[in-house]
């Protein structure tokens, strides 16, 4: 065996070792979590903390063989982050549980959510098996995308919203928000998109006031996706998919032509669009209204700004400041007064309150560093469509985190969405996963092309692909003549 592959050989070997080792110790950090809460609320260890371990440590493992076999040159951090917030989000959950109970005889979210995480998981083995290699998704970009709008714009058909939104799909007894799958389906399209048109979306137009703008028709995609983004907001009064949705488009076209005045052009519409809604569409003023004036709902009613009506932002700042530095510990804190919102997108405040402003600056780390690694995969691997993809996913997972650690905190506007793998839903957890697979498979891609060597790494881009595919000149015979003359 050469010495090259050899060593290639190791370096894959060290990193699935490093991996088990950081998922077996997320997996024992989740089962002292769990046992802490047990002890704080009922004086004794949960009874089922043993299976409730075995069982995610099984999940982790599965999972982890999974990478070792079908993506053993992927990124050795990114399954156990994503397998430490998914346990912890389980256990805040189950804690959350206990309090809504009594005080408002909820029905225990933390079964449910057991099991979509276990379908969650599963999808990502499926996809690791099932897909072979990240570029066989670009043989789906425009389908994708047109089933992807089909799915945004379908719960706006569907009658009655849900706690003010319309982004959920009926089926029975069984509800889903398609907006958490399009996201992904659109970066697939964005990336196939972009890699195909990135040299028209570079070129220069008019310069004003000094910022260079795209010409007309090259901006022509960027109108359209702003235009769809406000009929998301105004019809399904969703703005945290919007929002979602047009900047995970912008970074990525930042990103495939790297002009600065794509990212002006993108905030300017940005914000244009979110005054003018804003203003216009009651459901979203009412929750900008309760950002600017948080506290002014313990005012007399004749008192109070128009359209204020929650005072979930208020007590979430006051859950966020009773934590102070350290918490009150896990099981002992009062976030269940902000109700069942709790579980969802001010699950964030339970981490604030009972884990202090330590938990929360370590959960946002562990983001961060997903995030990282996402990006440090778009560097490394070699073809644009792989690169504008891997920026893409991180991108989705960054945004959503700041929409929502922005809400919680009072830097943005509520919007409603579910902070990913910590908090409760089905539709978010297993689009989440999915999201993650894809990210392995790209990781995986990446670290095989740094196996490689020097010499053999060829980097793709658009015109170097379409350069390859035109066959070569033809050589004439005086050509032939002038450089053989015998």
């Amino acid at each position: 065996m050469d010495t090259r592959e050899l060593d290639a050989q190791q370096w894959t070997a060290q990193r699935r070792n490093t991996e088990l080792a950081l998922v077996a110790l997320a997996v024992l950090i989740v089962a002292f979590a769990h046992a802490s809460v047990g002890l704080a609320m009922k004086g004794s260890l949960p009874s089922g903390i043993w299976g409730y371990g075995l069982g995610l440590g099984s999940l982790a493992l599965a999972a982890h063989l999974a990478v070792r076999f079908f993506a053993r040159y992927a990124d050795p951090l990114i399954l156990p982050i994503v397998v430490l917030l998914s346990g912890m989000g389980l256990v805040i959950i189950d804690r959350l549980d206990a309090s809504y109970a009594v005080k408002y005889h909820a029905v225990p979210a933390a079964p449910g959510q057991v099991m979509w995480t276990v379908v969650g998981a599963c999808v990502l083995i499926a996809v690791l098996v099932g897909v072979k290699h990240h570029r066989l998704l670009q043989r789906f970009t425009y389908l994708g995308m047109a089933a992807a709008m089909a799915l945004l714009m379908a719960p706006a058909l569907f009658p009655g919203d849900s706690y003010g939104a319309k982004r959920w799909i009926y089926l029975g007894p069984v509800s889903f928000q398609p907006g958490e799958f399009v996201k992904i389906m659109i970066v697939i399209f964005f990336a196939g998109y972009l890699m195909a048109n990135r040299d028209a979306l570079a070129l220069v137009g008019r310069r004003v006031w000094g910022i260079s703008l795209p010409r007309g028709r090259n901006a022509g995609p960027v109108l359209a996706i702003w235009v769809l983004s406000l009929l998301v907001l105004v019809f399904e009064r969703d703005l945290g998919t919007s929002l979602i949705f047009f900047g995970v488009f912008v970074l990525m076209l930042y990103t495939a032509t790297e002009r600065t005045s794509w990212v002006i052009f993108g905030l300017l519409m940005a914000v244009l669009g979110a005054f003018v809604v804003g203003s216009l569409e009651p459901h979203v003023h009412g929750r900008v209204v309760a950002w600017l004036h948080p506290f002014d709902i313990y005012l007399p009613a004749a008192q109070r700004p128009e359209g204020l009506i929650s005072d979930q932002a208020a007590q979430a700042l006051f859950s966020l400041g009773s934590g102070g530095l350290t918490g009150s510990g896990l099981g002992q804190g009062q976030s269940w007064l902000i109700g069942f919102a709790g579980r969802s997108d001010f699950i964030l405040t339970t981490v604030g309150e009972e884990l202090g402003m330590t938990g929360i600056v370590l959960v946002l780390m562990l983001y961060v560093i997903l995030v990282e690694r996402g990006l440090r995969t778009a560097l490394t691997v070699t073809d644009p469509f792989g690169k504008l993809l891997a920026v893409g996913l991180a991108a989705t997972i960054a945004l959503q985190v700041f929409v929502v650690a922005g809400g919680v905190t009072g830097l943005l506007p509520l919007t409603g969405k579910a902070l990913p793998f910590l908090a409760q839903g089905g539709s978010s957890s297993v689009a989440n996963w999915l999201l993650v697979a894809l990210l392995i498979k790209v990781s995986d891609s990446a670290g095989r092309a740094a196996t490689q060597p020097e010499g053999n790494a060829t980097i793709l881009t658009p015109v170097a692909t379409e350069q390859r595919r035109r066959p070569a000149p033809r050589q004439t015979g005086r050509r032939r003549y002038e450089r053989d003359p015998s």
